[in-house]
């Protein structure tokens, strides 16, 4: 395994510091959450080794999602970065080729580049609206393909598939005898109707999700996969016990009372996450200097500076820092040009995102 640090983690606001940051427009999540916001209180738990596969409870809420899946058909990992992980080692090799969607969340291309497996891309593009071209998947496919790795909603972009491309995906991961990896981590921040979690579909499919993104508690490091293959569960549960045996019993524990409060906790969110995404969309119209294709789902966009003669990516984002105290994420942690930048919305408050935004217009006026 040839590790390498990420980008997206050696610019983290976490090495760069919070307090030199006054407008955090970089964060791919609802805000942080504290336990109280959740009338959560810790009882006087027994701090054992919990069972591996993940407490009971907890897999039997996250199995609850779709009619035909089991509590043993899912695997409670340190978060989606943990069941990504799990499942990169567990099918990849340097013999083995992966098609996976670019840009994506860093982990999605790094840790089967660390494995060397071979890797073909599937480039999404403004031009196209960032819409996912199913056939240039199946195009890619080869004899040796061991995974298909998609993401929707899409992170950094917000875009969806539809359900009839994901049950494309789906039918051609069993033609092909491979795997499909649905990186569905913001499927509870659709815009619209979620689609079904992947897994349901076909033992072909996995799923992976978190309490991370649309629940706003990272810190608890909980997260999980969800495979109908039996014998393929196995696998993934033998390399979670020689990775670390089992997850935290007080991190599981609290994830289940937060899944308990899902519907109340959701319906909220999905009223604020819409009026906050008007405010972007407000935005965007005001001025020529930005350009996006607006998101479907998710909490972050991924607009780009329209205007390029004069823009400079390398001085303009050290401005937005210094000078306006404003942090985004540019394109290059995504391997797309750096007038490419990701905006969440809905880390900041209201009152930072709107600053936030306001400084962002400003450096460009400055800069173009």
């Amino acid at each position: 395994m040839k590790y390498v640090r990420m980008a997206i983690e050696r610019e983290s606001p976490e090495e760069l510091g919070y307090g030199n940051i006054r407008y955090n427009l970089s964060e791919s999540s609802i805000r942080d959450r504290r336990l109280s916001d959740f009338k959560i209180t810790l009882p006087d738990l027994l701090l054992f080794y919990g069972e591996h596969r993940g407490d009971p409870e907890l897999r039997a809420l996250i199995a609850s999602q779709a009619d035909n899946l089991k509590p043993s058909d899912v695997l409670i990992t340190a978060g989606a970065a943990g069941a990504l992980f799990i499942i990169a080692t567990t099918l990849l090799s340097p013999e083995d080729h992966l098609v996976v969607v670019r840009p994506n969340y860093a982990t999605n291309i790094e840790t089967p580049r660390a494995i060397a497996c071979q890797i073909s891309f599937i480039d999404l593009n403004f031009a196209s609206r960032f819409e996912l071209d199913v056939g240039a998947v199946l195009a890619a496919i080869r004899p040796n393909t061991k995974l298909i790795s998609v993401t929707t909603p899409h992170n950094p972009t917000g875009m969806v598939i539809s359900i009839d491309q994901l049950e494309r995906l789906a039918k051609a991961a069993k033609d092909h005898h491979c795997h499909l990896l649905v990186d569905e981590t913001y499927r509870d921040l659709s815009l619209d109707t979620p689609l079904p979690v992947a897994a349901s579909l076909s033992p072909c499919v996995i799923s992976v999700s978190s309490m991370s993104k649309a629940y706003g508690i990272p810190g608890i490091r909980t997260g999980w996969l969800i495979t109908r293959d039996g014998e393929l569960m196995m696998r993934f549960l033998a390399a979670k016990e020689q990775i670390g045996i089992c997850g935290s019993v007080v991190d599981e524990w609290i994830a289940a009372e937060v899944l308990r409060q899902r519907q109340d906790f959701l319906s909220v969110l999905t009223v604020e996450t819409k009026r906050r995404l008007q405010m972007v969309r407000d935005w965007i119209r005001q001025g020529p200097l930005i350009e996006w294709v607006e998101p479907r789902g998710g909490v972050v966009c991924f607009p780009r500076v329209a205007h390029l003669a004069r823009f400079d990516p390398d001085t303009f984002y050290p401005r937005l820092l210094q000078r306006h105290g404003t942090y985004v994420g540019p394109g290059h942690w995504f391997e797309m040009p750096k007038e490419h930048f990701r905006v969440g919305y809905m880390w900041p408050t209201e009152d930072e995102l709107k600053a936030g935004l306001n400084a962002i217009s400003q450096a460009l006026r400055e800069s173009t």
